[in-house]
């Protein structure tokens, strides 16, 4: 009987991604043949019982995809140990669940994608990603020539090396309001970069993922994607 590791069959079931299941099974919330699991663990999914938190895990057969434009206020995750308000909150009300690939902070709003598709959302998550995602950023103040330059190179981030940014002038905005593209999206990257060179974030959105964008969507509003950019994300 083919295996696989627990944390794919978890992403396949469409509970969560495998990053999050990997760190799920390290604190002890899964249990296969009543038996508490281990990092690393394999299964065969035709012939193991797996339980989360005491719930039976079954595999999702209908696969979703939604995009969302997050509010500024709302936080990334599914449940909040804070009890703020989550996308978890936001979309109960769907057919099936459903969870983001990826986060923006708190005080950060824009495009955030949606699926039960774990091998979709693994694949999106993965640091060596080729999809740019793009950032409408005002800041607080005018940047410098050496600002910007700055901006569109490689820099040190948390002890991590991130991979050079496209930064400009937005046309069509204000003086202030600048085009950030990145193809990695690290934990408050743009934030991060701006405070290092020394200069402040007023307002930060995420407008696209590659060919998936916000277009005319409200703040609040979710989506299905159409054809065109499900098969743009799975073509990666």
């Amino acid at each position: 009987m083919e295996s696989i590791k627990l944390q794919k069959f978890v992403s396949e079931c469409g509970l969560m991604s495998r990053r999050k299941a990997e760190e799920e099974i390290a604190a002890g919330h899964f249990e296969v043949d009543g038996v508490k699991a281990q990092p690393g663990m394999r299964i065969a999914p035709a012939e193991a019982t797996v339980t989360y938190k005491g719930k039976l895990i079954e595999k999702v057969e209908r696969k979703l995809y939604f995009k969302f434009f997050k509010p500024r206020g709302c936080v990334s995750t599914m449940s909040d140990e804070k009890g703020r308000k989550g996308i978890g909150d936001i979309v109960a009300e769907l057919p099936e669940r459903v969870y983001p690939i990826g986060r923006l902070d708190l005080d950060s709003e824009g495009l955030v994608i949606l699926t039960n598709d774990g091998e979709l959302a693994n694949k999106l998550m993965h640091p060596s990603g080729e999809c740019e995602k793009v950032y409408v950023v005002r800041l607080k103040e005018e940047p410098d020539q050496d600002q910007l330059k700055a901006l569109n190179s490689s820099m040190e981030i948390d002890g991590y090396k991130i991979r050079p940014c496209k930064v400009g002038h937005f046309a069509g905005y204000d003086k202030l309001t600048y085009r950030f593209a990145l193809r990695e999206g690290r934990n408050r990257q743009i934030r991060k970069m701006c405070e290092k060179v020394g200069l402040g974030v007023a307002r930060l959105t995420r407008i696209s993922e590659g060919e998936v964008t916000l277009g005319n969507m409200k703040s609040g509003e979710i989506r299905k994607l159409d054809k065109k950019e499900l098969d743009y994300l799975k073509s990666l």
